[in-house]
């Protein structure tokens, strides 16, 4: 199944299948990602004031492709994250028409996190994190920077893949650069994660918390966010290194906050194998994600 042979909603039936999906789930936080959801910019103008009365975190992944509504740039719990594939001249080729000119254009009097996900080919330039940092971080319109990891699919065999070297670079260099640039909002908790990711979904705090849903919001994309087979010992992705260390941390200096969760899990499914099937379903606090 592809996003092609999917029903891509939009207009007021987009809307009303968003609600009706967080109205049931109670998600804490909910994130719009693509294609593009400035595809349906429309829609998200009169949405996301929907979801923020309701109490619900909300981030917008997008490449800024055209203008952000000018309301999100004041919006309390809303964060709009643009995708910046490397450099100028990288991502102006492989992300046009959202150029570097257009982005500074649409990102204008905002307030946007930056994202970039480092592949093999920037690790190969020697100090490419820093320039990227140079190059964003003094602008007034970046509020943070966040740097993933390429993660391929088993058996992949591509030039954006990091070697095992190149890898353990890049963690050396964000963890030089976070005082250098304090707008890379990565903790070192967080950093520590990416030489060590959970070894699969069932390890993976951030897969066992999130939902994430396709175009029709109906599809489920599984195992996690990336869907097909992800090589989950070779992951770079900045959420799942995010809820790994919250895990790692430990209460009082003894207990992990992963240890508590797990026993939570599993009570949690006997619970649920203990239900009568005429039982209504628990209200789940779990993230959503909603692809467009």
């Amino acid at each position: 199944m592809t996003l092609r042979s999917l029903h891509d909603r939009k207009g007021q039936e987009l809307i009303d299948g968003v609600l009706e999906i967080v109205d049931r789930l109670g998600p804490l936080h909910l994130s719009i990602v693509g294609g593009d959801p400035l595809v349906r910019y429309r829609e998200l103008e009169l949405l996301i004031p929907l979801l923020l009365d309701r109490g619900i975190r909300v981030q917008v992944v997008t490449s800024a492709f055209r203008p952000l509504a000018p309301s999100w740039a004041t919006q309390a719990h809303m964060n709009v994250v643009v995708s910046i594939d490397g450099l100028q001249p990288e991502h102006d080729v492989r992300r046009a028409p959202a150029t570097y000119d257009r982005i500074l254009k649409n990102i204008a009097g905002q307030k946007v996190t930056i994202h970039c996900t480092v592949t093999g080919q920037m690790m190969k330039q020697p100090g490419y994190l820093k320039r990227f940092l140079e190059y964003w971080t003094p602008k007034t319109e970046i509020r943070k920077v966040w740097f993933s990891l390429f993660t391929p699919q088993v058996g992949d065999s591509l030039a954006e893949m990091l070697q095992p070297d190149e890898r353990l670079q890049a963690i050396v260099d964000m963890f030089a650069l976070r005082s250098e640039f304090p707008k890379l909002d990565m903790p070192e908790g967080m950093i520590r994660q990416f030489a060590t990711p959970p070894h699969s979904p069932r390890d993976c705090v951030f897969a066992l918390t999130t939902q994430t849903l396709s175009a029709d919001l109906k599809t489920k994309i599984v195992p996690c966010q990336f869907g097909g087979n992800p090589d989950c010992g070779s992951c770079g992705c900045i959420a799942s290194m995010g809820m790994a260390a919250i895990a790692a941390h430990k209460l009082g200096g003894i207990i992990p906050v992963g240890t508590i969760f797990k026993a939570s899990v599993k009570i949690g499914q006997i619970g649920r194998t203990r239900c009568k099937p005429t039982a209504a379903p628990p209200r789940v606090q779990e993230a959503l994600r909603v692809l467009r």
